[in-house]
């Protein structure tokens, strides 16, 4: 385990910001809330307070919690400040330096340490998700409005994913050959909550890949990506999680009989951005430094991957109007934009539509709709005006979080729209043929 000053703001991250505040406008929370500290720019001033000796407070413990992460101010800002960097490396510091209660203490330690890595864990939740729904219990509860009697309980409850038969996603640690000719070998991540909530999601995603030439391996050994940890400030555990999926991907290649591994992919854009930046968990590892990095160089999305080849174009035409939201941490970590959109524009039939200030966070941000749940769904109210604005039949997204947000948008705001994954619609427009 690294000691745990590594795990905080650095000096010369903190330097770039110049405090011009062209960050501002791009932030969820200081659009809704109004607050300078609770702004890109304020939160650094704090971090700057506290690296040079003031005290972590309750005070600024919330304003960096109240953060949702998007990266919106990276996209926005002139000087190049890493904020997505600053602001996680700002939790692992309160994380080390909190003591937090003893419930609180014990309900993470068994969400980020047991839960998300333990595939038997994420299954018997799924069946457990599974029985509630189709028992009739859900539909009465929330028709009766008793959750309201538990607090905030039902607009939690709103924003859980539909448990999908079978549970898990069941095809970790086999390989699927490609359709034809083979031109790529690709390993896919599958996620942890990804193969309770979108198995189905995830099975696509590996035949539109096969429908491209792809042979593609699911490594056996894989597990949670650590998205959630990195974003929780447990960098321990994120760690651990990163030695064991990359480890994962070199035991492919070690027993691959014809090359190696040409791209990794996933398909969930939150995950994505913390695949690519597993070299930042390692910085001061040297024997895991460098593999990060060979990890990270063939680290793709799989909307990134796709645009990136020469594309299957049998696909039968869909007769649809479908706008695109980015997911943020694919437009602003990534930096991928074009790529989800050239795939929609590909499938004959589609009608596109830009969505007005698509990259506006919906307000998911991994599990922050579940602890901030009222500021939220304040910022998805407006995500929704804007799809309104477009007028679409379809919203396609590429975050499953982002996708959970969009629903429970659509069941309070919207007018039926459908919301689907990018590679949903490919492999729907793949399988019409």
């Amino acid at each position: 385990m690294l000691p745990v000053e590594h795990d905080k703001p650095k000096q010369e991250d903190l330097d770039r910001c110049v405090h011009c505040g062209l960050c501002l406008n791009a932030c969820p929370t200081y659009r809704e809330l109004g607050v300078e500290m609770d702004s890109p720019r304020g939160r650094i001033y704090q971090m700057v307070q506290v690296h040079e000796g003031l005290a972590i407070s309750d005070s600024y413990r919330e304003h960096i919690d109240l953060c949702l992460a998007c990266r919106g101010c990276e996209s926005a800002c002139p000087s190049g400040v890493s904020y997505g960097r600053l602001v996680e490396a700002a939790r692992a510091d309160i994380e080390n330096n909190t003591a937090r209660p003893w419930l609180s203490r014990a309900l993470r330690d068994f969400v980020f340490r047991r839960l998300l890595p333990s595939p038997m864990l994420l299954t018997a939740a799924g069946a457990m998700l599974y029985m509630y729904q189709v028992s009739g219990l859900q539909k009465v509860l929330r028709a009766t409005g008793l959750l309201k009697l538990f607090g905030g309980l039902a607009e939690r409850e709103e924003l859980s994913p539909e448990a999908e038969i079978p549970f898990f996603f069941r095809q970790i640690g086999q390989t699927f050959p490609a359709e034809g000719e083979r031109r790529y070998r690709v390993a896919f991540m599958a996620g942890c909550i990804a193969n309770v909530a979108f198995a189905r999601l995830n099975e696509a995603t590996v035949r539109v890949l096969q429908k491209n030439g792809c042979e593609v391996v699911i490594p056996a050994d894989q597990t949670c990506c650590g998205a959630l940890h990195v974003h929780a400030g447990i960098r321990d555990q994120a760690r651990i999680l990163a030695k064991q999926n990359i480890d994962a991907v070199s035991a492919v290649e070690k027993t691959a009989l014809e090359g190696g591994i040409d791209a990794i992919i996933t398909n969930a854009a939150g995950c994505g951005s913390t695949l690519k930046e597993y070299d930042e968990l390692f910085e001061h590892d040297p024997a895991y430094h460098e593999k990060a990095l060979a990890f990270k160089a063939r680290m793709k999305d799989v909307t990134e991957f796709l645009a990136s080849i020469e594309l299957n174009k049998e696909m039968a035409p869909m007769r649809a109007t479908v706008t695109y939201q980015d997911s943020c941490h694919l437009a602003h970590g990534q930096k991928i934009r074009s790529a989800p959109r050239q795939l929609l524009r590909a499938i004959p039939g589609l009608s596109f539509r830009e969505m007005p200030l698509s990259d506006m966070c919906c307000g998911s941000a991994g599990i922050y709709s579940v602890l901030h749940t009222d500021l939220s769904m304040n910022i998805l109210e407006k995500k929704m005006g804007n799809v309104s604005l477009a007028n679409a039949e379809v919203i396609a997204t590429a975050n499953p979080g982002c996708m959970l947000q969009l629903q429970a948008g659509v069941r309070r705001w919207g007018h039926g729209e459908r919301v689907v994954h990018v590679i949903e619609l490919l492999d729907e427009a793949y399988r019409g043929v």
